[in-house]
């Protein structure tokens, strides 16, 4: 169960128990429930910082796991053990969690911004792709995420029922916090319904070989961003945090921004579950505007000169 008492998705336990299998199990394995001391918790999470569980696995479903360490992957783990213990304490298997005060490495946050050079550099890399004759799902799905803002997860898994033309956004039924209703701006719905031509119903953005959805946008990520060093780190994530950035420059408020990506927060956000504010639609439209533009190679000089033109 998550901490809101919901049941956990698949895709989360299957991280849960990667965890378990390759951090926990091969350096405490040993140890009992009982016998289990805030020491040894102590000691794991170094171990684990410094990449003693570190490994390249190989797996039949997927092919092969990379095993990392590192500060996050230490404090991810100690964060999932910790409440496992509360667990074992609820049952009666010990009268205290040893996982009480023991101090979790702080993960590094990363502050992703593109600019103009950065926007830039993934447009080209997406049309160098195009001219290449690449399949059209990883190329609209990244251009997708970048006007949204939306996790990768949301729209890879998009079905064309979630899909809301007339009232400008996505009617996700289970984003990561629930469902959530998105704003999209207008060159985010120019995308979409390319994308929505190629099929008729069910998965937008279909799997290349069998049924469900396309699976390869990490691989294909990766070989379309190698000539282009500006974005050569660039994630889907990475997409989403520059989206962002991009509000932010532009003045929306944080509680603006929060409903622009689905972030589950009280108050305002709440009101933005079923009925979008045509201010949020607006928001959006913006926000994409300017990202399109600096995908198609425009300045921010040249961006704010166009905008003075037309008033």
């Amino acid at each position: 169960m998550t901490r809101r008492g919901n049941a956990k998705k698949p895709s989360t336990i299957y991280t849960d128990r990667g965890r378990i299998d390759r951090h926990i199990i091969p350096l405490l394995g040993s140890k009992t429930i009982k016998g289990l001391t805030s020491s040894d918790l102590r000691t794991f999470v170094q171990n684990v910082i410094v990449g003693k569980t570190a490994a390249d696995i190989k797996t039949r479903q997927y092919g092969r796991a990379i095993v990392k360490g590192g500060p996050g992957v230490a404090a991810r783990t100690m964060g999932m053990f910790g409440a496992i213990l509360n667990y074992a304490v609820e049952q009666g298997y010990r009268t205290d969690n040893p996982a009480r005060g023991v101090i979790r490495p702080a993960g590094k946050r990363r502050s992703i911004h593109l600019d103009a050079d950065r926007y830039a550099a993934l447009g080209r890399a997406l049309k160098a792709a195009e001219a290449k004759a690449e399949r059209w799902q990883p190329l609209a799905i990244i251009r997708l995420i970048a006007l949204t803002g939306c996790r990768s997860g949301e729209i890879i898994n998009l079905d064309h029922s979630e899909c809301d033309l007339r009232g400008q956004c996505l009617r996700l039924g289970d984003s990561k916090t629930g469902a959530s209703v998105r704003p999209l701006g207008r060159a985010a719905i120019q995308v979409l319904e390319d994308a929505l031509k190629e099929t008729t119903s069910g998965p937008v953005f279909p799997a290349t070989r069998g049924d469900g959805n396309y699976r390869g946008l990490t691989k294909r990520r990766m070989g379309m961003f190698e000539n282009e060093p500006l974005i050569a780190d660039v994630t889907p994530h990475g997409l989403r945090h520059a989206f962002a950035s991009v509000a932010d420059d532009l003045g929306f408020t944080e509680p603006t921004i929060a409903a622009l990506l689905g972030h589950s927060r009280r108050g305002v956000t709440r009101g933005y579950i079923t009925k979008l504010d045509t201010a949020l639609i607006a928001a959006a439209d913006r926000v994409s505007e300017r990202i399109a533009d600096m995908m198609a190679g425009a300045t921010s000089a040249e961006i704010v000169g166009v905008k003075a033109t037309q008033r």
